[in-house]
């Protein structure tokens, strides 16, 4: 099984937005910080939860049972209930459930912010390089 914990982080809200990825499986550990652009938080979160699979998917990861974690209960529920009632929102729905194909098994939890604290500090280094 594969882990993802996923966090942004903005300044600003819009402003800029930097994303953090932590990747653990067997064998792996990977940390990757990201520029996500100019976005509102919750745009950030979304972006970097896609980001994210589309990772693994680049990487060729994607033959194993992914559990992807993210502190954004926005995103955790739009995807639990496939549906999005902010307009922003259904394009990052619809590029999710694309790449959702592209798993045997993918599973979306939602954990506490201080459950997140390493992702988190990657989006907050990637804020750095604005």
């Amino acid at each position: 099984m594969l882990r993802i914990y996923v966090d942004a982080a903005t300044k600003g809200n819009p402003g800029p937005s930097g994303g953090g990825i932590v990747i653990v499986g067997d064998a792996l550990h990977e940390q990757i910080h990201l520029p996500l652009g100019e976005c509102s938080n919750h745009e950030a979160e979304f972006k970097v939860f896609i980001k994210a699979l589309e990772f693994v998917i680049e990487k060729k990861l994607n033959d194993q049972t992914v559990l992807i974690h993210s502190d954004s209960k926005i995103v955790v529920q739009t995807i639990e209930k496939h549906h999005a009632k902010n307009p922003l929102f259904q394009p990052y729905l619809h590029t999710y459930q694309q790449l959702e194909s592209h798993f045997p098994l993918l599973l979306v939890k939602w954990l506490p912010e201080s459950q997140n604290k390493g992702a988190d500090t990657l989006a907050k280094q990637a804020l750095q390089k604005y």
